[in-house]
C-alpha cells in the first residue's frame, strides 16, 4: 500500500495554497504595494539614478558583487542541500525503522517517506534555480552599471532612462533572489510532515505569519521606507 491518506492530500493542498497564494498576493494581488520588497526597489531606483551622475563606479560595481555572492553563496547551499536529501532517499528505509522508535512521529509507509523526500528535494532545487538565475541577473546587472553613459548637459535623459533600466534589471535579482529565501522557509516548514499532516499545515501556516510580519510590519520595512514603525 501506498500509505498516501485524505489527509496528506490536503495538506499538500494546503502548502500549495499558502505558498503560491502568498505568491500572487504580493506579486499581484492586495499585498503587492507597502512591502519591504517595493520599499526597497525604491531604494534601488534612487542608487542607480546617483550611479548614473557619477564618473567612478567603482563602488556599485562592488555593492553589486557583495550582492551576488550572497546569491551564489545560496545557490551552493541548495546543491548541497539536495545531495544530502538524495542520499537520505537512498536510505529511507533505515530512516523509517528509526521513525519508528519516536512515538511523536506519524508511522506511514517507506513509499511515502520517499514522496516526502522528494517533495523537499523539489523544493530546494527550486530554491537553487531561483538563486542561480538572480546570481546570473547580477552580472547583467553590472554589464548595465558600466554601460551607464558618462552623464553631460546634453544626454541627461540618456542617462536617466538607461538608470531606470539598470534598477528594473537590479529589482528582478531581488524579485528572485526573494523567492528563493521562501522557498528556504517553506522547505523549513516541510519538515513537520515528517511529523504529522496536521504539523505541516500549521507549520506552513506559522512561515506565512512570519515572512508576512517581516516584510510588511517589520521595523526594518519603516526604516528601509522612512515611515513610522508598526
Amino acid at each position: 500500500m501506498s500509505g498516501v491518506t485524505i489527509l496528506d492530500i490536503v495538506a499538500v493542498a494546503w502548502f500549495f495554497l499558502m505558498t503560491i497564494g502568498y505568491a500572487f498576493a504580493t506579486n499581484k494581488g492586495f499585498l503587492s504595494h507597502g512591502g519591504i520588497v517595493q520599499a526597497i526597489n525604491q531604494r534601488r531606483e534612487e542608487w542607480m539614478a546617483n550611479m548614473a551622475m557619477r564618473d567612478n563606479r567603482m563602488v556599485d560595481i562592488q555593492v553589486l558583487a557583495n550582492l551576488a555572492r550572497g546569491n551564489s553563496f545560496f545557490a551552493s547551499t541548495s546543491v548541497l542541500v539536495t545531495g544530502a536529501l538524495a542520499a537520505l532517499f537512498g536510505s529511507v528505509v533505515e530512516l523509517q525503522l528509526l521513525a519508528a522508535k519516536f512515538p511523536f512521529l506519524r508511522q506511514t509507509t517507506v513509499f511515502m517517506w520517499q514522496m516526502k523526500t522528494l517533495f523537499l528535494m523539489g523544493i530546494f532545487i527550486y530554491a537553487f534555480f531561483k538563486f542561480a538565475w538572480a546570481y546570473r541577473l547580477s552580472h547583467y546587472t553590472g554589464i548595465m552599471i558600466g554601460a551607464t553613459p558618462i552623464a553631460t548637459a546634453k544626454n541627461k535623459k540618456q542617462c536617466a532612462d538607461h538608470a531606470a533600466r539598470a534598477a528594473e534589471l537590479a529589482g528582478n535579482v531581488g524579485r528572485h533572489a526573494n523567492a528563493g529565501l521562501r522557498a528556504y522557509y517553506f522547505g523549513i516548514a516541510t519538515l513537520g510532515w515528517f511529523i504529522h499532516p496536521l504539523v505541516f499545515m500549521l507549520t506552513t501556516l506559522a512561515v506565512v505569519l512570519i515572512v508576512y510580519r517581516r516584510e510588511y510590519r517589520s521595523h526594518a520595512l519603516a526604516t528601509i521606507s522612512g515611515t513610522s514603525a508598526p
